[in-house]
């Protein structure tokens, strides 16, 4: 029953274990497994923990936090399922945030040459972003989701009431990832972001939002599954992104992921009003408004090395240029756009200043 690369089913509900039961239905008793991380075995898992016994589902449990996004961690989830006897017609249920769906996501697509597995995820950002459009993976020496597979779950759970157990922070690292697919995709989606009460969240409201921000990753997702195209798109913010993410890391100062794509949106952001004429008018008016959320990651000139030095590791280079993905305005986009690194540098001033 191993998921190639077909899109996966997303299933929005307040239902989890009737669509999980379904799902459970199709395999053996005995050769279904849970993975998950700590704080998510506190604070989610009590919500269906009889149904998960009546199962007779074995779990495994990783600590929480980017640091255990590592290959010692895949090694725990192989170790166990091997253990407890997966076979090639097992199934892995992973619950939890971005970390742990692109990690024992990425065990599964390794186990046995490949098990099918079903991400649950229980924070904004996994639902919107992590655990939807095929990519597994894990940090390897220092970078950013260095290994990894395109393989698609079988299924994506999505339920908004696992988000108030998270805190407003991680709500925002979500919150991120869904203004980003506005900036590519749609000027409406946008606009409902921009007009969207943080502080009072209305979660009805937010699981329409959320399906708009899903069927944008969906339809990058369909019309280019391994990233060679029009898929590139997705990356906006994510090349200074993670380059501000992996420097955090270096300075033990580790930031969430969706506030370092939001730093870097700012950042190409200017590079887009200079390379692919978004307008100057808007720069400063988004920038500040992503400021007001989200606040800065404080760096200094003799950073500005490191960060270039950064985002040429990012995977989507080619032929030794950097290629962002900007916009020339809002819900349109330009892939393999190349900065040199006078414009970088000039970038993070104007990030600096902002």
């Amino acid at each position: 029953m191993v998921n190639s690369n077909k899109t996966s089913e997303i299933i929005f509900t307040q239902e989890v274990e009737r669509a999980l039961s379904e799902i459970i239905n199709n395999y053996q008793r005995g050769k279904v497994f849970l993975a998950t991380e700590t704080n998510v075995k506190k604070h989610c898992l009590p919500l269906f923990n009889d149904f998960l016994e009546e199962q007779h589902i074995k779990e495994i449990i990783i600590p929480e936090g980017e640091s255990n996004k590592k290959l010692d961690s895949v090694a725990q989830i192989w170790e166990f399922l091997s253990m407890q006897g997966a076979d090639r017609r097992s199934l892995l249920i992973n619950i939890g945030g971005g970390m742990l769906t692109d990690l024992a996501g990425f065990a599964a697509t390794t186990f046995k040459r490949g098990i099918d597995f079903v991400n649950i995820p229980t924070t904004l950002l996994s639902q919107v972003d992590a655990s939807v459009g095929g990519k597994t993976g894990i940090n390897f020496n220092g970078l950013k989701n260095e290994i990894g597979t395109f393989r698609e779950p079988n299924s994506v759970i999505i339920n908004t009431h696992f988000l108030k157990t998270i805190d407003q922070e991680n709500f925002l690292s979500g919150f991120a990832e869904m203004v980003k697919h506005g900036f590519i995709k749609s000027t409406s989606h946008h606009e409902e972001l921009v007009s969207f009460d943080l502080e009072t969240i209305d979660y009805k409201s937010l699981q329409d939002i959320i399906k708009n921000s899903v069927a944008i990753k969906e339809y990058f997702v369909a019309n280019d599954p391994f990233e060679k195209n029009i898929r590139k798109a997705l990356n906006f913010g994510h090349t200074a992104g993670h380059a501000f993410e992996s420097l955090a890391m270096q300075q033990h100062r580790p930031i969430l992921h969706g506030y370092a794509v939001a730093y870097g949106m700012m950042v190409e952001l200017y590079l887009s009003s200079k390379v692919a004429d978004f307008g100057g008018h808007l720069l400063n008016e988004i920038c500040q408004w992503l400021f007001g959320i989200y606040g800065k990651f404080d760096i200094a000139t003799p950073d500005y090395e490191a960060l270039f030095q950064l985002m040429t590791h990012d995977k989507k280079n080619e032929a030794g240029r950097i290629n962002f993905t900007l916009i020339p305005e809002i819900g349109k986009f330009k892939i393999n756009q190349d900065c040199g690194k006078e414009l970088v540098y000039e970038a993070l001033d104007f990030y600096r200043n902002i």
